[in-house]
């Protein structure tokens, strides 16, 4: 096992893998900006070096800064958490031939994944069920594309090929608006991610959006652990997940997680990846899959009783699983609230000093954060600055918690979008279960044009 973990993060995950190599008697390594000096995980960890100023791309992004961090510290191993560098097979690469382990997956995994269409031929391949669209990138010849699109059907959706976060992606309802949203959007992919290539799929009209969280490690051995809803999205970022997704069936659930575990095997795959899904007219289509831990992994974790960060450590470490598909158990249920410093329904970011803080307690109530009483929200990150996991027996007990948990919780000095939450967990569509993606937007537009009217 590993004696010191560099983790190449900041925020909640940072001091989430901080804990759980605490747990195993590891030390760990933080990095930090500048701006994040005075953070908990800093102030908790082993060692802490400073990598850069607060822009990302001269700290968090800063590979070679990274790299020597890790050297000065002998640190033996980098765990990249979500986000940043998480997905990054250049990254991933420089840390292996540096002699370092990426806790996560090969290099070459993460490229063939990283990449939408060789990820969808991939899934193709391992019987995975994709979502209809283009075989591949779309052809230069616009004539050509009219005819891709004219035979998957309108409406579509434009993906970059390399994209993520939402980004890079535009719907095309009708044949007359195609050539300037392709232009548009290779643009974009090539602004955002160095990468033109676009491809397209059917736009389903009203899906849900499932996932599937899946442990590998790097002797053959696969397991699935059940799946997440995760509908609840703004610009489709992920606000509110729940596990078991309400309405999958068992039978259903065990044929979608083995296709994802034989896909994993066949593909030489060794760490913790979940594999993205719409669902809709009770069938999955496969949308890519994330090579990395996920934000809402407390909810897996709670039904599962699995530490997923401490189960990506020992597969790193070259560990054999330690359980098999038949010992993975589904009980209870869990939900997952994100807290973002922002406007809870305009949603713009509210950075700043939080003057008052108290986090929620009780039977089935778990939060992770990295914020505390006078802590500064730094503006140049992402706005969560925390989640609020609840679990309980069933799914009505669960959100019973949740709203208890959210009425404690108090982050004052800045805007956050608690009272969001709040209202979700009293929404009348949300407790029947099995909203779609669409759903959230729309709420939010009917209650800012109320607020105007």
């Amino acid at each position: 096992m590993f004696e010191k973990i560099l983790i190449a993060n900041r925020g909640e995950i940072a001091l989430r893998i901080q804990r759980a190599c605490r747990a195993m008697g590891i030390k760990t390594v933080a990095v930090h900006s500048e701006a994040d000096a005075e953070a908990k995980y800093v102030m908790l960890s082993d060692e802490s070096v400073c990598i850069g100023p607060a822009p990302v791309g001269l700290s968090y992004l800063n590979i070679p800064a990274i790299i020597s961090a890790a050297e000065v510290t002998d640190s033996e191993a980098i765990h990249p958490g979500y986000g940043f560098l998480s997905e990054n097979a250049d990254f991933a690469e420089r840390v292996e031939k540096s002699g370092f382990v990426f806790i996560g997956p090969r290099s070459e995994t993460i490229r063939l994944m990283g990449d939408k269409v060789s990820a969808k031929n991939a899934m193709k391949t391992a019987g995975v069920p994709c979502v209809p669209g283009s075989d591949g990138a779309l052809p230069e010849d616009l004539d050509e594309t009219r005819k891709i699109a004219k035979e998957i059907g309108y409406p579509i959706i434009l993906k970059a090929a390399g994209g993520g976060g939402g980004r890079g992606m535009r719907v095309v309802h009708t044949e007359a608006a195609l050539s300037n949203a392709v232009i548009m959007t290779r643009n974009e992919a090539q602004s955002a991610f160095g990468n033109p290539t676009v491809y397209a799929e059917k736009f389903l009209e009203n899906p849900r959006h499932i996932e599937f969280q899946l442990l590998i490690d790097e002797h053959g051995n696969a397991v699935h652990l059940g799946e997440r809803d995760c509908s609840l999205q703004r610009r489709h970022q992920k606000i509110l997940e729940e596990a078991p997704a309400p309405g999958i069936s068992e039978k259903l659930r065990n044929k979608i997680g083995e296709r994802c575990a034989d896909a994993c095997r066949r593909i030489k795959y060794r760490g913790v990846g979940t594999f993205e899904f719409l669902f809709e007219n009770n069938e999955f289509y496969f949308i890519e899959m994330n090579t990395r831990l996920q934000v809402e992994h407390p909810i897996t974790e709670a039904i599962t009783g699995i530490d997923l960060v401490q189960a990506q450590i020992n597969v790193a470490a070259g560990k054999v699983l330690p359980m098999h598909q038949k010992d993975i158990v589904f009980k209870g249920h869990a939900i997952e609230c994100r807290i973002n410093a922002e406007d809870a329904y305009k949603l713009t970011p509210s950075a700043g000093r939080i003057t008052q803080y108290h986090a929620p307690g009780g039977p089935g109530v778990r939060v992770d954060s990295h914020v505390y009483h006078n802590y500064m929200v730094p503006p140049y990150y992402d706005s969560m600055i925390g989640k609020i996991i609840t679990y309980g027996d069933t799914r009505e007990q669960a959100i019973a918690r949740m709203r208890i948990a959210l009425s404690e919780m108090v982050v004052a000095g800045i805007k956050t979008n608690i009272p969001l939450h709040r209202d979700l967990m009293n929404d009348a569509s949300f407790l029947r279960g099995g909203v779609s993606i669409h759903y959230l937007e729309q709420k939010l537009a009917l209650h800012n044009k109320t607020k105007i009217d």
